[in-house]
């Protein structure tokens, strides 16, 4: 192996193990932490070396089979499950589930990712404290090359899980979001479709 890929490869798991250990839920800042124990972080995030999120991704993958591999289903089956009556409850916001619930990626610190649409986040917020839910409003901002964007969260909490939900425009719901580890088109899934996914694991494991 190349030097250039060995260093590649020391950063897709240094970042791998900060997500797993530590928490950190986006690529981007585990990968510039991780950078910086290698080398001066500019002069790496200019090069080569930094791996893509499908490779920290795939790193982190590999960590959560080796240390939670025997509760990682009965974890899934228990996060889809929640999901699913997020998703009912939500139904006039037309949501889908995303993340790592989704694609089954799970972690003992794995939240539940909701995209809710909208005509204004106010509606939910207004939805929800009419059902006497407790939650916590926050804006992010995420860049993408030179632009940022702004994105409306609200987190609420169940049994310890936390529900991260953002708030789309009621108009972008036909408009797919790409994938920060793929690159491509993000999947989704509504609550008929949830349900099948859940059906069939339930299947699967009798």
């Amino acid at each position: 192996m190349k030097r250039e890929d060995k260093i590649r490869l020391s950063i897709a798991r240094e970042a791998a193990r900060i997500m797993y250990e530590e928490g950190v839920k986006e690529y981007r800042d585990a990968k510039r932490k991780a950078a910086k124990t290698f080398g001066p972080e500019k002069a790496l995030s200019l090069g080569s070396h930094l791996p893509s999120n499908a490779e920290i991704h795939e790193e982190l993958s590999r960590l959560v089979r080796m240390h939670e591999g025997d509760v990682q289903p009965q974890r899934l089956l228990h996060l889809r499950l929640m999901a699913l009556a997020w998703l009912e409850l939500f139904e006039p916001f037309r949501p889908y589930l995303v993340g790592s619930v989704l694609t089954g990626t799970v972690r003992e610190q794995s939240d539940i990712d909701l995209h809710l649409f909208a005509d204004s986040s106010e509606e939910v917020e207004l939805f929800l404290d009419e059902r006497h839910i407790p939650y916590q409003p926050e804006t992010v901002t995420i860049r993408y090359g030179s632009e940022f964007h702004d994105y409306y969260h609200l987190y609420l909490e169940d049994d310890g899980i936390v529900i991260d939900c953002t708030v789309y425009d009621s108009a972008e719901r036909y408009r797919k979001p790409k994938s920060s580890i793929t690159g491509r088109p993000m999947e989704r899934a509504d609550a008929p479709r949830l349900r099948r996914l859940i059906g069939a694991e339930m299947a699967a494991s009798e």
